[in-house]
């Protein structure tokens, strides 16, 4: 029998799990999830799958290339409940996210050109020192965010005598300047050592380049991804939700995603990219 008619007849775990090649017990787990409609049984209690639950199974794993397992799973969730406009919402929002990603590394290129290459006392604001406070206030950022990149060896302010207060030159502004820009790039304080280490001991600014080069190669790749994936959803909802997509999708509402941005990063960066904010 070949695969079309397999494709009309009743399916079981195992078929779907060789599909995608994962295991039928992670199919379960995908039903269990809302990932996948509701499947019948038969009466001795073994699941019956359709091609729903395949075309469903692969807009999953398509949508995952590129949203990421997370929100793929909220997606088909959403509309395997019936709410097709909070499945859209999802997808606005991660394309949203994405956009703000690159909007960084845009900045983050900009001023390398315009920060980077010139010597660190243009870059100097109008005052040659900075207190903590103040450099701060001129980058967004709380001060806790720039002990942080202190303790991990980005920084070294000097200390004023008496007061031992911090005092930001030249130098170290640019630093901060770079260093901010890189971790809304979403770049690890390792990886930004590297980065500086080369600035500082050379001038030149080659490991930056190639380390907002590969960032640029990655958000491209999630783009395709995602545009991939967002047609294997349109398709879905055409053939397998009730009515067409587009005429389902109405007002957007409020945040559903209940997942906002994880700021683990001590210094106020987490994985948005977004430096954390006092109340």
């Amino acid at each position: 029998m070949g695969a079309e008619a397999r494709a009309d007849r009743a399916l079981r775990s195992v078929d779907l799990a060789r599909v995608a090649g994962i295991s039928t017990q992670q199919v379960r787990n995908y039903e269990a999830a809302g990932v996948l409609p509701p499947a019948s049984r038969t009466e001795s209690g073994y699941r019956v799958f359709t091609p729903r639950h395949r075309a469903a199974l692969l807009t999953f794993r398509g949508l995952a290339k590129g949203y990421g397992p997370g929100p793929a799973r909220n997606m088909l969730h959403a509309v395997h409940e019936g709410d097709v406009p909070a499945a859209l919402e999802l997808v606005n929002e991660c394309h949203a996210t994405l956009h703000e990603q690159r909007r960084s590394l845009r900045t983050a290129s900009e001023a390398l050109t315009a920060t980077a290459e010139r010597a660190p006392e243009e870059a100097t604001p109008s005052r040659g020192v900075l207190r903590i406070g103040e450099l701060a206030h001129q980058l967004g950022l709380r001060p806790s965010a720039l002990r942080v990149w202190e303790a991990a060896g980005l920084l070294s302010p000097h200390r004023e005598p008496g007061t031992g207060y911090r005092g930001f030159g030249p130098a170290e502004i640019r630093d901060a300047r770079l260093i901010a820009l890189l971790r809304q790039s979403r770049y690890p304080l390792p990886q930004i050592r590297t980065v500086l280490e080369g600035l500082r001991e050379t001038g030149g600014t080659g490991e930056l380049r190639a380390a907002l080069a590969r960032r640029d190669a990655e958000l491209t790749a999630r783009t395709a991804a995602m545009l991939e994936g967002a047609g294997l959803l349109y398709a879905y909802l055409r053939d397998h939700a009730s009515g067409d997509p587009a005429a389902t999708a109405g007002p957007v509402a409020g945040d559903r995603s209940g997942s906002g941005p994880d700021r683990r990063g001590a210094d106020g960066f987490g994985d948005a990219g977004a430096p954390g904010r006092a109340d």
